[in-house]
């Protein structure tokens, strides 16, 4: 293998590995799919042979083994939410670089832990934010930081599917603490702050709405949130398990707006238009481009486009977001 492909392993033989990082890992230049862990160590043999890792012996069941392997170098997590903050803790220990799916952990302690943990060993922390990597997303963000639409004044998002019962693992509290929150509200924060820019800014203003009542669990079947910034900014946020609908991006300047139709998935496709013009881009899957910028972050010594400290104001937004609940 060449030295300058970096390779992964795979903590979780998930559907979002099988579906999308794994063949991502086999299609960009520069990395390399190299081991999977599962807890059943038939179903990573299996997935390792899906997905053709190249280590010599790719299975594993057991993550200290997994970890003791000095040709891995660094790791994609795509375990269930409560137990991200353990298993980068445990990578960043054994000095892998750590790539995690959202949300990155399930409270500030934990994100404060990671980031330190992944400082005191040099490793980089990056999350899997794929949405920043779709090509018309991406396309609109330069235009907006060139003023086609003027100074953002507002920012509307909306993301809902349905779920058919209450079974998924992110509607109990074992393996999660948000359900529609977790499932898609890490993307649509993430966006929010992205599209935003970098100007400094602070919350002034709060309300969110959850409600649980129709399956009446633990955690939130529907979200929406209203915030308001120091600098006038103001944004509103709905995520929901309880209904289809089209998923949809707004984005309000003083001098004109952009509105992402079905643009928010794992496709990389839907429609743009900008002060009522359509955004031509070519659709691509967002996760290849993802993954080749932590890759290059190693190579580069630099931070990944989306690192611990941005995963973990996502995360702040959400658990603020469940803490209010008087809109």
């Amino acid at each position: 293998m060449d030295d300058e492909h970096i390779r992964f392993g795979i903590v979780a033989a998930s559907s979002i590995a099988d579906a999308a990082h794994a063949p991502a890992l086999r299609r960009i230049p520069g990395a390399t799919l190299w081991s999977v862990l599962s807890r059943d160590k038939a179903r990573a043999e299996e997935f390792a042979q899906k997905h053709g890792a190249a280590s010599p012996h790719p299975a594993h069941a057991v993550l200290s083994e997994f970890l003791e392997d000095p040709y891995l170098q660094a790791v994609l997590i795509t375990s269930p939410d409560n137990l991200h903050a353990q298993h980068v803790i445990a990578c960043a220990s054994a000095r892998k670089h750590v790539l995690v799916e959202k949300p990155m952990v399930t409270s500030r302690e934990e994100g404060l832990k990671v980031i330190e943990v992944c400082q005191i060993h040099s490793v980089k922390l990056g999350v899997a934010m794929h949405l920043r990597w779709h090509m018309g997303h991406r396309k609109l963000h330069r235009l907006l930081q060139d003023g086609v639409i003027g100074r953002l004044c507002h920012i509307r998002i909306q993301w809902a599917y349905k779920e058919l019962d209450p079974l998924n693992w992110r509607a109990h509290e074992e393996l999660g603490r948000w359900w529609s929150l977790a499932a898609v509200g890490p993307h649509c924060f993430d966006l929010m702050h992205w599209f935003a820019g970098d100007a400094p800014r602070t919350v002034e203003g709060r309300r969110s709405l959850i409600n649980r009542k129709i399956y009446g669990g633990p955690h939130d079947e529907t979200a929406l949130v209203a915030l308001q910034f120091s600098d006038g900014l103001t944004a509103e946020i709905t995520t929901s398990v309880l209904f289809d609908g089209p998923s949809r991006l707004e984005l309000y300047g003083d001098k004109g707006f952009a509105i992402c139709d079905g643009t928010l998935g794992e496709h990389g496709k839907g429609t743009i238009l900008v002060n009522g013009q359509a955004l031509d881009f070519s659709p691509v899957l967002p996760f290849e481009a993802q993954i080749q910028d932590f890759a290059d972050a190693i190579r580069e010594n630099r931070e990944p486009e989306v690192s611990g400290v941005a995963g973990l104001q996502v995360v702040t937004d959400i658990i603020e977001a469940a803490q209010e609940r008087n809109l």
